[in-house]
């Protein structure tokens, strides 16, 4: 450069200017140089360098680089090209020192200021890549990258300041460890959200596409998102409520994970049975239970004990209250407990089973207790359905009773009868 400015020197003074006029005009001429040389590198770096490697990436199989060239990571990269020519080549042409300082400072801002954004734009586009792949998507990425960017900025700022007051940054940094307190107020939800993240991935308590519900807070869905102040989940309302991370951490909340990663979904439901259609089997009905495909076998091994039992103890079975009998209550237990076992969409390994509760003035509860090997909502609730369907509708083949409160209807009839 010292060349072609002594170069520059002989060709004005040549055509007679004087010696002031000549460094003023050399100096002038320099600048404009430098700019071209500026403006021309990043000409070079967008329309040609790019042009070629994006034409270049389209034709590679991998993915990783059409998400990094979408995101436009090169780009802001590129745009470091010519303030990088200024900052090396403007002292060249500049002989003010306070003037060349100031514009030097300026330069170095803007690089820095470029460069962040060119490394969040790297993360981010690192963060896409990897929240695409299976082994990843569980993870709370997104939070991650965020903490990174808050940092990465946050030092950021710390040395452009430093810049702008030419301090070194690390004085910066003692004056900030005074007001730490303060900093930790503001940064509170920050800080306590990476913690809790941290927390929530460690333990393996929640990750995206998990069923939560958190009633404090109207929760119940999918997390579709989890942030660094905030965790997203869709209800099934198609309505979107928002959870601090640390809330998770300090409260308590469901998580169905474990349902959708088992053999089966729980139908915990109970029907109430008149206790006044209760009674003792007669020999007519056993004969009617035992055409019955699913009691046939129960039916014939039950009257066999309670034939032995009653001959060995001398009953009198005159009476009905003497010895062992069986009820039409006990033997639709049996049938409903081999029409649950009798089901594809009951899981046979998991706990299946029909028993009664603690009667009450409203009946005597019979509870359903077992697990649909089907887990996904619609079709669960399909089979729920079609369980207590038939409950319902094979009731009165027992002589049962369902015990339900008086209706309208129920009053009607009582008026027409009188």
């Amino acid at each position: 450069m010292e060349k072609i400015t002594g170069i520059i020197k002989e060709i004005l003074q040549s055509w007679g200017f004087n010696e002031s006029w000549t460094d003023d005009l050399t100096s002038t001429i320099i600048l404009v140089i430098i700019l071209a040389i500026a403006f021309l590198g990043d000409a070079i770096c967008k329309h040609v360098i790019l042009t070629t490697v994006t034409r270049l990436v389209k034709k590679t199989k991998a993915t990783w680089d059409d998400v990094v060239f979408d995101r436009k990571v090169m780009i802001y990269l590129s745009h470091l090209v010519a303030p990088i020519i200024l900052y090396i080549l403007l002292p060249l042409a500049i002989s003010n020192a306070g003037l060349l300082t100031f514009i030097l400072r300026i330069c170095m801002i803007y690089i820095i200021a470029v460069f962040l954004k060119f490394i969040s734009a790297l993360l981010s586009a690192l963060y896409h890549v990897y929240s695409e792949r299976e082994q990843f998507r569980d993870r709370p990425l997104k939070g991650l990258l965020q903490t990174v960017q808050v940092i990465l900025f946050f030092i950021g700022g710390i040395i452009i300041v430093s810049i702008l007051i030419d301090k070194s940054p690390m004085v910066l940094l003692t004056g900030l460890g005074a007001s730490a307190a303060v900093l930790m107020l503001v940064f509170k939800d920050s800080i306590m959200g990476f913690v809790s993240g941290i927390q929530l991935s460690a333990n393996n308590m929640l990750k995206v596409g998990d069923w939560i519900e958190m009633p404090k807070y109207g929760a119940d869905g999918t997390v579709i998102e989890v942030t660094l102040n905030t965790v997203k989940v869709r209800n099934w309302d198609n309505t979107i409520t928002t959870i601090p991370p640390y809330a998770l951490v300090s409260d308590s909340f469901q998580n169905w994970r474990g349902m959708q990663e088992s053999g089966g979904r729980r139908i915990k439901r109970s029907i109430r049975i008149d206790m006044n259609s209760v009674k003792f089997c007669t020999p007519e009905m056993l004969a009617k239970y035992r055409k019955i495909r699913l009691l046939k076998d129960y039916i014939e091994e039950t009257e066999k004990v309670v034939e032995e039992y009653n001959k060995e103890h001398g009953i009198d079975n005159s009476v009905l209250v003497n010895g062992r009998r069986q009820t039409n209550l006990g033997v639709f237990r049996a049938y409903l407990t081999n029409y649950l076992r009798s089901l594809p969409a009951v899981n046979q390994d998991l706990t299946c089973m029909v028993r009664q509760l603690q009667p009450t003035e409203q009946g005597i509860p019979l509870e359903l207790y077992f697990f649909s090997s089907i887990k996904a909502w619609i079709p669960y609730e399909g089979v729920q359905a079609d369980v207590f369907d038939h409950v319902l509708a094979i009731i009165p083949e027992f002589d049962l009773h369902v015990f339900q409160n008086p209706t309208g209807e129920d009053f009607r009839a009582l008026s027409r009868n009188d």
